[in-house]
C-alpha cells in the first residue's frame, strides 16, 4: 500500500508538472519560442492569491480568479515587449538571454517586494482527505483536485484547439506563419492569446503547487518550472497529450525516485531519464519529425 501512496503523490505532483508544461508546449508550438520566464509567473500567481487571501480577506475562489487574469495580463505584457520584437528575426540564443533576463527580473522585484524570507502559504483547497483500503491509503484534497483540474484542463485545452475559431487560427500560426496571415489570421493576436493562456494556466499551478507544498520564496517556480520544460520535451514539446503524459511520468519517476533510491539524487535522475529518452526519440514521446526544406 505504501507504493500506492508514493503512486498517487506522483501523479498529483506530475499533474503540477503537465498542466505547466501545457504553456510551455503551447508557446513553442505556436510560435516557435521558448518562455523559460514561465516558472517565475507561477511564483507571481501564487504570490497574487497569497495577498489577495490575506490582505485584503478576499475567498479563495475569488483570490484564484483574480490571480489568473494577473498572470494572464503579465504573460500578454512580456510577449509584447520582450518577444515580438525578437520573433522571426532573432537567434535562438537572443531568445534564450531575453527569457533569462525576463526571469531575473520577475524574481528580483519579488524579493524587493516579499523579500527573500519564506511564506506560508495557506492551502485554498478545503476538502476532506479520501482513505482507502481501511485508513492504508489516504489522498489528500490536494491530490484529488490536482488531479481532476489537470485532466479537465486538457480536455477543455484540446477541446479549444480543435473546436474553436480561436484555436483553429493556432493551429494555422503553428503551421506556416506567413500562409496564415495572408488568409486573414491576426499572428500577434494569435500568438498573445497563447501567452495569456499558458500565464493563465501558470496561476492555476501555483495555486495547485503552493496548496501541496505551503512554502512561498521569489524562486519557488524555478525548479517546477525547469522540470516542466523537461517534462514537455519528454513528452514532445509541441504536443498537448505529450506534455500531460510527460508531466505524469515525471511525477511518478521523481517521487519513486525519492522513496527508493534517493532524495538528493531524484532531480538528476529526471534529467538523467530525460537524456535517455531523447538518445532513443529525440522527438520525444509524442513529438513529430519535422523535415526541413531546402
Amino acid at each position: 500500500m505504501r507504493f500506492l501512496n508514493y503512486l498517487i503523490n506522483g501523479i498529483s505532483l506530475g499533474s503540477v508538472y503537465a498542466i505547466i508544461a501545457l504553456g510551455y508546449t503551447m508557446v513553442y508550438g505556436i510560435a516557435k519560442m521558448l518562455n523559460f520566464a514561465h516558472g517565475d509567473i507561477i511564483m507571481v500567481g501564487s504570490y497574487a492569491i497569497f495577498c489577495l487571501m490575506s490582505l485584503t480577506g478576499l475567498s479563495p475562489v475569488v483570490s484564484v480568479v483574480l490571480a489568473v487574469l494577473i498572470c494572464t495580463a503579465l504573460g500578454i505584457t512580456v510577449e509584447a515587449i520582450a518577444y515580438r520584437p525578437l520573433r522571426g528575426a532573432a537567434s535562438p540564443l537572443a531568445v534564450l538571454i531575453t527569457a533569462i533576463g525576463v526571469s531575473y527580473f520577475l524574481q528580483n522585484m519579488a524579493l524587493l517586494i516579499f523579500g527573500a524570507n519564506t511564506k506560508q502559504f495557506t492551502s485554498v483547497i478545503n476538502m476532506e482527505p479520501l482513505s482507502l483500503f481501511g485508513g492504508s491509503v489516504t489522498i489528500t484534497g490536494e491530490t484529488i483536485v490536482t488531479i481532476i483540474s489537470c485532466i479537465l484542463i486538457m480536455v477543455l485545452l484540446l477541446t479549444f484547439i480543435n473546436k474553436t475559431k480561436a484555436g483553429q487560427a493556432m493551429l494555422a500560426v503553428s503551421e506556416d506563419q506567413g500562409a496564415a496571415k495572408l488568409m486573414g489570421v491576426n499572428v500577434n493576436g494569435t500568438i498573445s492569446l497563447t501567452f495569456a493562456i499558458g500565464s493563465g494556466l501558470a496561476a492555476i499551478a501555483g495555486m495547485l503547487l503552493s496548496s501541496s507544498y505551503p512554502s512561498l520564496t521569489p524562486y519557488t517556480g524555478s525548479m517546477p518550472g525547469i522540470k516542466a520544460f523537461v517534462a514537455a520535451v519528454f513528452g514532445g514539446i509541441g504536443s498537448i497529450p505529450g506534455a500531460f503524459i510527460g508531466g505524469i511520468i515525471l511525477g511518478i519517476i521523481e517521487i519513486l525516485s525519492k522513496a527508493y533510491i534517493s532524495s538528493q539524487l531524484s532531480d538528476a535522475i529526471v534529467f538523467m531519464v530525460l537524456i535517455i529518452v531523447l538518445l532513443v526519440r529525440p522527438t520525444g514521446l509524442l513529438g513529430k519529425k519535422i523535415q526541413e526544406k531546402v
